[in-house]
């Protein structure tokens, strides 16, 4: 019995022992990959902080099917943009409100051509006042990443042809003068459309001679742009009342900005469209007269007709091609079911 009890005394005390080394070497592993992380991560290369990586526009963009830019942002088609800047403010809102996006309409601007309207994508970029502790790294992945110039300068380097720059500068005029005429050659150069700033800018006259170039904004100031500093490209950022993603289809107009989102852009074109052609044959009927009391409404079987005949006898007016053209006047001429509203009674 003894011996059988110095047996078991022994076996208890190995297996202590290969305890204590399996915990000993898996505590060493431990270390050892730790080490080797912090190795890799200082070995490898930063991610950017400033300018949204593809999969991060990806990320906010992903209902877009369509051409996307090398960046991810979405790549709206040229026509559209030539398309968008004869549609109305109002129209593209009401499509854009029936769909559920009710934050994308700005108004309230300064301009430097307020009677030319302007379309493109947008590239957005965020400003805020500065903060020692963020500007620094800031401005050493500027300078890890070849940026040039002060970081105002930065997104104007990423602009494409028929971009429109739209850039939050938190509502500051005074020395909140996102570009002066030398930027504002860049932005030309780089975009032939032109920007809106929720910010100032200075060298309005000069800005106004530049070609192929126009901008919203919200104060005109002598002063130097100070005490700001850029902290994101082409995240989604927020201008007044409205948000914006990049890649979003930006109109500009008298009336104010309205944002699109990509995914809709040609769905909201081609519906502003035909209710301009809508308004335009209503228009025509009651300047002479035939459309009774009826001045609004009245859109029924025979008068859906006629407005059609009376496309086919204007084919210049029609901007779309003509098969989504049926397409919309065949849904107007469905007849849509009666709803009922939140707590109340059936609305038609």
């Amino acid at each position: 019995m003894k011996k059988e009890a110095a047996v078991l005394r022994r076996k208890d005390k190995l297996s202590d022992n290969v305890l204590r080394l399996n915990e000993r070497n898996r505590m060493k592993n431990l270390v050892v990959s730790a080490l080797l992380g912090y190795m890799a991560i200082g070995l490898s290369p930063a991610l950017a902080q400033v300018k949204m990586t593809r999969e991060q526009i990806l990320f906010y963009t992903s209902d877009w099917k369509g051409d996307r830019f090398p960046d991810g942002r979405p790549k709206v088609p040229d026509d559209l943009l030539k398309r968008a800047v004869s549609v109305s403010i109002e129209d593209i809102w009401d499509f854009l409100r029936e769909k559920g996006y009710q934050n994308q309409y700005e108004g309230h601007w300064e301009a430097l051509h307020i009677e030319k309207p302007f379309a493109g994508r947008a590239l957005t970029a965020q400003y805020m006042p500065v903060r020692p502790d963020m500007a620094g790294p800031i401005a050493a992945e500027g300078k890890r990443e070849g940026r040039v110039g002060s970081t105002n300068s930065w997104p104007i380097a990423e602009l494409q042809i028929g971009d429109v720059y739209v850039a939050d500068g938190f509502g500051k005029v005074i020395e909140g003068t996102l570009i002066g005429s030398n930027l504002g050659n860049g932005i030309a150069a780089h975009t032939h459309t032109g920007f809106v700033f929720n910010a100032g800018i200075r060298d309005q006259e000069e800005n106004r001679e530049i070609p192929n170039f126009n901008g919203f904004y919200r104060g005109t100031d002598p002063s130097a742009w100070a005490q700001m500093e850029l902290t994101s490209i082409n995240a989604p950022i927020r201008i007044g009342r409205a948000v914006v993603l990049p890649g979003d289809l930006v109109l500009a107009k008298t009336d104010g900005v309205i944002f699109i989102p990509a995914v809709f852009a040609e769905e909201a074109v081609s519906s502003a469209e035909f209710t301009n052609l809508k308004d335009a044959f209503n228009f025509e009927l009651n300047q002479q007269g035939k459309n009774g009391a009826m001045f609004e409404g009245g859109w029924n079987a025979e008068k859906y007709a006629a407005f059609a005949k009376w496309v086919d006898a204007h084919p210049d007016m029609l901007k779309m091609p003509r098969s989504e053209f049926d397409a919309l006047l065949a849904e107007a001429t469905q007849p849509h079911p009666r709803h009922r509203g939140p707590g109340g009674p059936a609305q038609p």
